[in-house]
């Protein structure tokens, strides 16, 4: 019996090495849907929202290189959109099925009808649709091809009378083609950098995500130039472990040390990263980076130079034009900072804060003592990416997912999802934010329903806790971000699996303990301080002005318990700001 277009699209998916499918089925879906079922080698994943199944492609794609949701037409393909917008920003490679009307329907503005084209050409590398038999396999195989050498999304659209049509063989390559070039600098410019790094004295190198494989060349390389690593959010856990030249992150959610590094070099060596706030680059100092992506050379800071590389490529080859440095004053001093960066930074974790009132820093620091080696976490946009940039520390085994990109809100437990079924061998722990969490908290039905072990630690502070912070640092009272919520821990209950609330710092470690040795799901419902402030490595006068100026806007308009108690938790920070 002929294979219809649909079977032929999963077998294409089995022979990429897909392994699930995220997606809600319905209509224009159905038959690929079926064919799913009766191929057997790719699971379909019924989430409850389609967002869910994009943030959980995203998720496993990073993890582990191609993943594919799908969505049916019209609102499916809308839910899709905002996950495929994190993926395609934090350029991981998804495959997005968007099963579309029937042909003879297109243009007729039809019930659901979406123009898939136009609605999906800013978060794809690849975005076409079908019409014909004859263009399927041709056109998936070169989507799947652009999803894996772009690094990005590719969107296909599949009208339901196509996926019903009989097979036709492709009449070109069906194989994919995973390449594996060397990359690096010409020797020219390799000599030229070299030249720079040699006569530098005080040189500081930046890690993003791009150096994640180079980590024994960079440690490499550092020794070499007596030079202090800083690195990303994102770039944090493949740079962190092993590495006795670190100095921490810079940026909003950063430390001092790296961004006083940076600022004291001669020379700042940016690689694999495209670190977006460049008001905390430096400006007087002589800048290179490195990227395997030429576009992005420059755009983030006054180069020196620009460079087009693989980290690993790159590095490797420049090492044997390196002179070793004997003056590592410039190293020490620097590591000897961010020791009492760490010191002042546990300051967070001793006080450990009140009934109803604990501390997230001290909650963050247990979960990353508690967490096992290998753990892969998920943190929300906003304060969870604070704690978790802050207090979960790389093991060279632990992975950390995140918006980090695109920025959304409610990315965690979607994301925990994808690396929970990838990975059923690995603790996933989601790092979820109250507001985070309510935005889609209809997918904890789809945690239950496949009875995935995933811990879900809500820090709830009642409140958009970003979104406070950025109007009181622009002098605008907080309006409108204090949230109502429901009890996490029973509506976890509801759902069918654990839930516990923690309300006292001393019931902290013991129900963080237990959660982690629980089998199964569990949600910690932990209630956290509102009112618990992320102070950024560099302070502006204008945002300590901005913040006195909100605080006697809340004083005037009678909210003095708030102001008082916004002081009180953030005393620790006055050794940072005076």
């Amino acid at each position: 019996m002929a294979k219809n277009v649909a079977e032929q699209l999963v077998e294409m998916l089995v022979e990429a090495g897909v392994k699930r499918v995220y997606a809600v089925t319905g209509d224009s879906l159905n038959y690929f849907n079926d064919a799913v079922r009766r191929n057997g080698k790719i699971k379909w994943i019924h989430v409850r929202n389609e967002e869910v199944g994009a943030f959980a492609a995203a998720a496993e794609a990073e993890l582990d290189g191609l993943a594919c949701c799908a969505g049916s037409c019209g609102p499916g393909h809308v839910h899709l959109i905002n996950g495929l917008y994190d993926a395609h920003r934090s350029h991981v490679p998804v495959i997005a099925i968007a099963s579309t009307i029937n042909t003879n329907q297109f243009g007729m503005d039809y019930f659901q009808e979406t123009n898939t084209t136009k609605l999906f050409d800013d978060c794809s590398s690849y975005n076409q649709i079908a019409t014909t038999a004859e263009q399927v396999p041709r056109m998936f195989q070169s989507a799947i091809q652009h999803a894996i050498t772009k690094k990005g999304v590719a969107v296909f659209g599949l009208p339901g009378d196509v996926a019903q049509l009989d097979a036709v063989e492709s009449e070109t390559s069906m194989q994919l083609f995973k390449c594996n070039p060397i990359i690096r600098p010409s020797d020219n410019e390799l000599q030229l950098l070299a030249d720079c790094l040699n006569e530098g004295k005080k040189i500081t190198i930046y890690c993003g995500i791009g150096a994640a494989e180079a980590h024994a060349e960079v440690i490499a390389l550092a020794k070499e130039l007596k030079a202090p690593i800083g690195f990303s959010f994102r770039g944090k856990m493949g740079m962190q472990y092993g590495n006795p030249y670190e100095i921490g992150m810079t940026g909003l959610l950063g430390q001092p040390s790296a961004y006083h590094s940076m600022h004291e070099s001669d020379v700042v060596l940016l690689l694999g990263t495209d670190f977006p706030y460049q008001n905390f680059m430096p400006e007087k100092n002589e800048i290179i980076q490195i990227d395997e992506n030429p576009e992005r050379l420059g755009r983030r800071a006054k180069l020196h130079m620009g460079l087009c590389g693989d980290i690993k490529d790159s590095i490797s080859a420049l090492l044997p034009l390196i002179n070793n440095k004997e003056d590592d004053s410039f190293l020490n001093a620097q590591l000897a900072f961010y020791e009492k960066v760490k010191a002042q930074q546990q300051n967070y974790v001793t006080d450990q804060g009140e009934e109803n009132k604990i501390q997230p820093e001290f909650v963050a620091d247990t979960i990353d003592k508690l967490s096992s080696n290998d753990a892969i976490f998920t943190v929300d946009t906003g304060m969870c990416c604070v704690w978790g940039a802050r207090f979960i520390n790389g093991t060279g085994k632990r992975k950390m997912l995140g918006s980090f990109n695109h920025g959304s809100m409610a990315n965690a437990m979607p994301m925990a999802i994808g690396a929970a079924l990838a990975h059923p061998e690995q603790q996933v722990i989601a790092l979820c934010g109250d507001g985070g969490l309510s935005m889609l908290l209809g997918d904890l039905a789809t945690i239950k329903q496949y009875n995935l072990p995933i811990k879900i630690i809500v820090f709830n502070n009642r409140a958009l806790g970003m979104v406070k912070l950025e109007m009181e640092v622009d002098g605008l009272p907080d309006n409108e971000t204090d949230m109502i919520n429901p009890d996490f821990a029973l509506v976890a209950e509801a759902m069918g699996f654990k839930g516990v609330t923690v309300s006292k710092p001393e019931d902290v470690e013991h129900a963080i303990a237990n959660a982690m040795s629980h089998d199964g799901p569990i949600l910690l419902n932990i209630l956290t301080n509102p009112n618990a402030l992320a102070m950024p490595p560099k302070i502006e006068w204008e945002q300590i002005k901005g913040m006195t100026v909100s605080m006697t806007k809340l004083m005037l308009g009678g909210k003095m318990s708030e102001v008082f108690d916004t002081i009180k938790s953030n005393y620790k920070h006055l050794g940072e700001v005076l």
